[in-house]
């Protein structure tokens, strides 16, 4: 890619998030904080797609695929698996699937 300035901006802001990142007790925050929005995320989904009563199949292939997909992005072996981001999608898909089984829990009682 060309060093443009909007490359230069990014690469700088990057550059200081992974800076702001390397405390550890920041990174337990950031992942607390994922795996709390996939539980709200996951709720929000299942109370919308509840109430429209329209594709319900469809929406629950395509969340299966995405948290397939993490999956197999977070537990490959290759280097990619090993980075933040990584784990922060992992810590999302956690807290969507208990999402889930506490929405099915609800559901059956």
């Amino acid at each position: 890619m060309q060093n443009t300035r909007l490359n230069r901006i990014f690469d700088v802001a990057v550059a200081g998030l992974q800076q702001w990142a390397r405390n550890p007790w920041r990174r337990i925050s950031l992942v607390a904080i994922a795996l709390l929005l996939g539980f709200f995320f996951g709720t929000a989904v299942t109370t919308i797609a509840g109430q429209e009563a329209r594709l319900d199949i469809t929406i629950a292939a395509v969340l299966i695929l995405g948290t397939e997909a993490i999956s197999r992005l977070a537990y490959s072996r290759r280097a990619i698996s090993k980075t933040f981001l990584v784990v922060l999608l992992n810590a999302f898909r956690i807290g969507f699937i208990y999402s889930m089984y506490v929405e099915a829990l609800k559901l059956g009682s």
